[in-house]
């Protein structure tokens, strides 16, 4: 399945095997700065959370003519010049293509600076990152609480608040008009996070729809 222009969307992966993404505060980072680099240009991010192992990202990706104002690079000519074509199927699909190689990328990047660091080889994260787009109204609610959760959930912190890794603290202040239509207020915000963590076996619910 191809990313689409003007979508939301949960994407998340996992290191490979047993490995950590990330084995020292440096690195998370330096993943946020490479993410930023790659990454930014092509979608706007709403929430995430890094953890050891694992990652969670919730995205807009943005419209074809935002992604060809935002590169000035060579590489991004060329996207330009296929953006600027007459939009017959076999364009449209590298146009989608571009978006997900940019993930590629952006992982890639990652996964050489972190080799060379710790004298590792090979992949560091599994193959084929996952994407799920989202619904409906509930469904993103639903991602936000996920997402801000999953520091919990994996005994990694007692309260989401405490995870350094995260959107929670920023969320409500950056996403301001998103964040009110979910959450109404910063107290409803809080108090709903509060809930869910209370609420654990409601939360496994959530994971095994989401995930």
């Amino acid at each position: 399945m191809f990313l689409q222009f003007n979508t939301l969307y949960h994407i998340y992966n996992h290191a490979n095997g047993d490995d950590n993404l990330f084995r020292e505060e440096k690195n998370y980072s330096f993943f946020l700065e490479k993410y930023h680099q790659h990454i930014d240009p092509i979608a706007e991010t709403i929430a995430w959370c890094l953890m050891p192992n694992h990652f969670h990202l919730l995205v807009k990706i943005r419209s074809e003519k935002e992604i060809v104002d935002n590169f000035s690079s060579s590489a991004s000519a060329n996207f330009s010049k296929v953006l600027n074509f007459r939009k017959v199927e076999v364009l449209e699909e590298e146009k989608l293509k571009f978006l997900s190689k940019q993930f590629s990328i952006f992982f890639s990047s990652y996964t050489q600076a972190f080799n060379k660091m710790y004298n590792r080889r090979g992949s560091l994260f599994i193959k084929n990152f996952k994407r799920k787009q989202i619904a409906n109204q509930d469904y993103l609610r639903n991602i936000v609480l996920y997402i801000h959760l999953n520091p919990v959930k994996h005994g990694f912190t007692k309260a989401a608040s405490d995870w350094r890794w995260t959107s929670y603290q920023a969320f409500f202040d950056e996403s301001s008009d998103l964040a009110k239509s979910l959450f109404d207020d910063k107290a409803g915000y809080k108090d709903t996070h509060l809930g869910k963590q209370r609420l654990f076996k409601e939360y496994e619910l959530l994971e095994r729809d989401l995930t």
